[in-house]
């Protein structure tokens, strides 16, 4: 049996729509471990996905499962790093196995796995090649991120969809996401 760990609980609220997240990284004996379970409304229906995010010791990212039910549909999605890129349910996406950061568009969680990976200190700054999971949830895309350290606790976050300067506990976890997310974390 695999031993695991708990390291941190983050809790967030949406600032956009109504709803909530939860999620906890673990500790694996062969690496890391996202598990959590977001829920919003948004234009008179509920939605809910719980996600498993698996990674290695050094943080690249896996795979990971999401499943649950959007807009009245049900989703059941394995995303899985192939040493010919990323596959959606087993079909070879257009992103390759250079992207070693899994981001899921629903969840400020997986903002986490780079900045854990790169460990990004005082004035540094880490260009990251994530593997996007798009908001329709139909296909994974390369998405160019850049992560920079501003002052304790500080990192700017830009992509060619979005910037933003995120509060990050020590935990990695964000606890701000300016109006998108907040949160605090239990650790």
């Amino acid at each position: 049996m695999t031993g695991r760990t708990a390291i941190a609980t983050a809790h967030w609220r949406r600032l956009d729509v109504q709803g909530t997240d939860r999620c906890t990284l673990s500790r694996l004996d062969s690496g890391w471990m996202l598990v959590g379970q977001a829920t919003w409304h948004d234009d008179g229906t509920d939605n809910m996905l719980t996600y498993d995010v698996r990674c290695a010791m050094n943080w690249r990212s896996l795979s990971a499962d999401v499943s649950g039910e959007v807009e009245g549909c049900d989703v059941a999605l394995r995303l899985r790093c192939t040493d010919q890129g990323w596959a959606l349910n087993d079909a070879l996406q257009e992103c390759d196995a250079e992207c070693l950061d899994l981001d899921l568009s629903f969840t400020p969680a997986t903002n986490l796995l780079p900045l854990r990976r790169e460990e990004i200190a005082k004035a540094q700054s880490a260009r990251i090649k994530a593997a996007w999971l798009k908001p329709d949830l139909a296909s994974i895309e390369r998405l160019d991120q850049v992560y920079t350290w501003l002052s304790p606790g500080l990192i700017r976050y830009g992509s060619t969809n979005h910037q933003a300067d995120l509060s990050v506990h020590p935990s990695g976890f964000v606890t701000h996401y300016p109006g998108v997310w907040e949160g605090w974390i239990d650790a």
